[in-house]
């Protein structure tokens, strides 16, 4: 989920080579993978940054259902890359890049899955179809072109240290989540005293694997697929996200709102008037209305008759007209 913020932060210069004219420098540094991942996933940071649902997590409007839903796509997602992470950690082309203590986020996502579904995570955990497509793409690299696991390493580890940290905090005020960590523990990373400077580490060894040019522009390749399936997650997200809006609406308001219908009423002078929502025949005016068949261009008179007669000045008058009315009646029963 927070791969998508890595670039808002802008990624760290590696270690450039001090020695040899600027020709050869500049030469060496744009053959680093570090830039050229930089650079050849620029357009797919911007392109994620801008879907729906991070701009709407960003903004903190993220229901707590929506929440176990992108925490659940991040539980197989990390379950199938560091399956394939642990099955090439000897080979060549990835060994260098191997930290299971310092950047492993299964073990923190089950305690998170425990904490957002209960005891019984995993009756009730499913994997999307977005999440699927994505999590068969891992394996299928793992297990036939283990160089290019680097390119799906380096965009979740890379975002979850940077941009991860940002939406910890947005979860948290969003959802009243535990400022002790409970839910948002996929975050947290107990073995990274200095994230920036874990970062950089993490690219001078991504410059240091003995890859040709043309295998770095596949990992650039396949780096720009990972973001592709991160916003097909993102946009599934979304659609679900609409649908759980949807659901509400059409079951009505949750108990604790269920409140008497003056509550809930447009107030006028401090009296509740109808606004023409919900059910008319609820007020008297209106029903009288319908049974004359004459409802069209109508307005309900009950609040505005009753704000008039809050007044003061209007009471005295209606008392007065009042007990007049109570003297003729009298003397007219003499």
């Amino acid at each position: 989920m927070s791969a998508e913020l890595e670039a808002s932060e802008g990624l760290d210069e590696p270690e450039r080579r001090i020695s040899g004219p600027p020709e050869e420098e500049n030469h060496t540094s744009m053959a680093d993978l570090s830039e050229l991942l930089k650079e050849g996933t620029k357009e797919s940071h911007d392109r994620a940054e801008n879907t729906q649902f991070v701009k709407d997590f960003l903004k903190g409007n993220i229901r707590k259902e929506l929440f176990k839903l992108a925490t659940t796509a991040l539980y197989f997602t990390y379950s199938a890359l560091e399956e394939e992470i642990d099955r090439n950690k000897d080979h060549p082309a990835f060994a260098p890049l191997y930290f299971p203590m310092e950047l492993h986020r299964k073990k923190a996502l089950i305690r998170d899955m425990e904490y957002l579904y209960g005891e019984h995570w995993e009756e009730q955990a499913q994997c999307s179809e977005a999440t699927r497509k994505y999590v068969e793409r891992i394996h299928e690299v793992g297990q036939n072109e283990p160089e290019l696991l680097v390119a799906h390493a380096y965009t979740r580890y890379m975002g979850d240290l940077s941009g991860g940290q940002v939406l910890k905090k947005v979860a948290q005020r969003a959802l009243k989540l535990p400022s002790t960590g409970e839910g948002t523990q996929f975050y947290l990373f107990e073995n990274v005293d200095n994230a920036q400077q874990f970062k950089q580490l993490y690219r001078a060894r991504m410059n240091a694997l003995d890859l040709n040019l043309e295998t770095k522009e596949k990992i650039v390749e396949e780096a720009n697929k990972a973001f592709e399936f991160n916003m097909q997650v993102f946009n599934e997200l979304d659609q679900a996200g609409s649908l759980l809006a949807k659901e509400t609406l059409e079951d009505g308001p949750p108990a604790h709102d269920r409140l008497p219908a003056h509550s809930r009423l447009p107030t006028q002078d401090g009296l509740p008037v109808h606004d023409g929502k919900g059910d008319l025949r609820k007020c008297p005016y209106y029903a009288a209305q319908l049974d004359k068949g004459a409802l069209e261009g109508s307005s309900c008179p009950f609040g505005a008759a009753l704000a008039v007669l809050r007044r003061p000045g209007l009471q005295f008058l209606l008392a007065a007209s009042v007990a007049l009315a109570a003297g003729l009646l009298a003397w007219y029963s003499m």
